[in-house]
Order: structure tokens, then C-alpha cells, then sequence
């Protein structure tokens, strides 16, 4: 069982990055950050993948990624170059997660169609290029949003390509069939904020195979050797978007963070 840390980047950059580094010394195997462009509450959101450079420069062994990337707002290739940079300034350390992207304002908020379907459908297209781009051979892609004919250099460290986590929803049918398609599941209950059942942990790992991860927010009361049993190969821990933002509560994760995850 491995243990991550899920970090809402609404705190200072100084500040996430000095968390960073304390959950690489104190043993944490991944820390991540959300990936939004605005929240409706009008909490201040600073951008992951320029924290994710300076996280990978500053730290030594954590694994490292976003939580995850909504693909269907982003063009593939600026992603994959995002993802080799990175990949390079952590020694090949980064984790790809990619999702459709919460909440659904997030895109109509700019313009962009919001529903789940045509979410869905742009994120598969646009796993197929970001996948052909980070194997670093040429690519071509014909496809209804994205039309793609080059290769990118340099390839990533991480060889063939870093690991793609996709998050899915309980029970969902469609995003747990696409994680199968890569190397691990995020997956969420239905309110996208809480953990799964063990019996649900269960079904998700008979769904995706024996092979891939299968990441899941950890939930008191259960144990970890409860959840690996289930078939959970990572627990992700940490505060809301709103709880980091109060007063005090940076001092109070940071101690989360430096006692060690709960092995």
C-alpha cells in the first residue's frame, strides 16, 4: 500500500512547495495537487503544473502529479510537453491523472460545453493523442476534435510513457472502462468527494484487472490493511479547498504532513 497526499492549491506557492518537501521527508510515496482554473466559491487557485516544477526541483523521491487534469479543456499536446518537462525536472517521478473535469461550471463558466457526454468523448480523443505524443514517435490523428501529425522531443524520463491514472465516479460505467485502457483508477464516490465501500473498492479492482493501481481517498474508520485487501494499492489523504484556505489551517495539515502517513 502506498500513501499520497491530495492537496487543493490554495495556499501560497512557497507554502505548497515547503509542504512538499516535508511529505517527501516524512515518507509520503505521492504528492498531488487539483487542477482547476476556478472554483465557485471564489477560492484563489494557483496553477499545478508551474508548482509541480518547482515541487519536482525541490524534492527527491515523492511522486508527483495533478488530481487530476481535465483533458477535455486542455489542447493534448501543450499537456504533454507539461508532463515531459515535469517528468524530467523529477528524475521521472511524475503521475498523469486525467479526468472529465468537476465542477461541470468550471467550462461553462468560458464557453465550453459542460455535459458529461461530449466531455467523455473529447477526453478519449484526447488521451489517444496525449498517449501516441508521450511514446515520442511520430503521431497522426485524424479525429473529430483534434488533428495531429508530428512528434515531440525530448521523449519523457519514464519509459514508455509516465503511468495514466483516470478517475471515475461510482458506478459509472464508462470511466472505469477507460481506466482499464491505462495503469490505475482514481475512483470516487458519488458526491466526487468521498471514498468507495470495500465492497465497491472490489468491484472496481475485478473491473480494471489485477495489474493497474487503484487509488482511492481514504475514509476512517477503515484500515489500511482493510482497503489493500479490497484491492486499493494507494490511500490519498488531505484537506478541502475551503479548510486550507482558514485561518490556522495551513499549521494544522502541515503537522498531518510531517508525522508520516498512517502505515
Amino acid at each position: 500500500m502506498k500513501f499520497a497526499l491530495s492537496v487543493p492549491p490554495t495556499a501560497a506557492p512557497t507554502d505548497l512547495v515547503d509542504l512538499a518537501v516535508a511529505a517527501d521527508r516524512a515518507g509520503w510515496d505521492g504528492f498531488f495537487v487539483w487542477d482547476h482554473i476556478h472554483l465557485e466559491d471564489g477560492l484563489p487557485l494557483h496553477d499545478p503544473w508551474v508548482l509541480l516544477g518547482a515541487i519536482a526541483t525541490a524534492t527527491r523521491q515523492v511522486r508527483l502529479g495533478a488530481l487530476v487534469t481535465p483533458l477535455a479543456r486542455r489542447r493534448p499536446w501543450k499537456v504533454a510537453k507539461e508532463i515531459v518537462t515535469a517528468d524530467h525536472l523529477s528524475g521521472g517521478r511524475l503521475i498523469v491523472g486525467v479526468g472529465l473535469g468537476w465542477p461541470a461550471s468550471e467550462f461553462t463558466a468560458f464557453g465550453e460545453p459542460g455535459g458529461d457526454r461530449e466531455r467523455g468523448d473529447t477526453l478519449d480523443e484526447a488521451l489517444e493523442v496525449l498517449e501516441g505524443l508521450l511514446h515520442g514517435g511520430p503521431v497522426e490523428h485524424e479525429g473529430q476534435r483534434f488533428r495531429v501529425r508530428t512528434r515531440i522531443s525530448p521523449g519523457p524520463v519514464q519509459a514508455p510513457r509516465p503511468p495514466i491514472w483516470v478517475a471515475a465516479t461510482w458506478p459509472h460505467r464508462r470511466p472505469l472502462d477507460r481506466a482499464a485502457r491505462y495503469d490505475g483508477v482514481y475512483a470516487l464516490g458519488r458526491d466526487t468527494a468521498g471514498g468507495l465501500t470495500l465492497e465497491q473498492i472490489a468491484t472496481v479492482r475485478a473491473r480494471i484487472g489485477p495489474d493497474a493501481d487503484l487509488v482511492v481517498p481514504l475514509e476512517p474508520p477503515l484500515t489500511p490493511r482493510e482497503y489493500a485487501e479490497a484491492g486499493a494499492t494507494w490511500l490519498i489523504s488531505g484537506p478541502d479547498a475551503a479548510d486550507l484556505s482558514t485561518p490556522g489551517a495551513l499549521d494544522r495539515f502541515r503537522e498531518v504532513v510531517t508525522a508520516g502517513p498512517p502505515r
